[in-house]
């Protein structure tokens, strides 16, 4: 019996399904690091970093690109499913808002007081450069 050379893709936020469709192949920032997910892979939970996730498309040559502001990825042999905190279309990605974020958090972090909440303004921070990698990385394929 021949192997499986694609697996269902399905990248929800809790607002809306973002993408579903079929894929060769999957790589999302996992908390330790990039995964790439195949066809087959060994079933995994496991929560993501903000960041693009890169979606190959079956029988195409192009990649459909969605960032995610963390979240989980549950991993079966013939699926992938990415539930995600706040999940955008890579074609739906605003560089001057991620750069106007990533501005704001910066100063709060740089002019904190003690009713500061530093973790949330460095979450901030990530979500906004991830963003900008994620734009950086629109840019490079196109």
């Amino acid at each position: 019996m021949a192997e499986p050379k694609t697996l269902q893709v399905d990248v929800v936020s809790p607002e809306e399904e973002i993408f579903s469709g079929v894929a060769e192949f999957v790589a999302l920032p996992g908390e330790m690091g990039e995964l790439g997910i195949f066809p087959l892979h060994t079933p995994l939970l496991t929560r993501i970093r903000p960041g693009a996730v890169r979606i190959k498309l079956a029988g195409r040559d192009e990649e459909e690109l969605v960032f995610v502001a963390g979240g989980i990825v549950d991993v079966h042999p013939d699926g992938v499913t990415v539930l995600a905190d706040t999940a955008i279309r890579g074609r739906d990605l605003d560089e001057a808002r991620a750069n106007e974020a990533r501005k704001r958090a910066q100063e709060m972090l740089d002019n904190s007081t003690a009713e500061f909440d530093h973790a949330k303004a460095q979450s901030e921070l990530a979500v906004a450069i991830a963003q900008l990698h994620a734009l950086a990385r629109l840019r490079e394929r196109r």
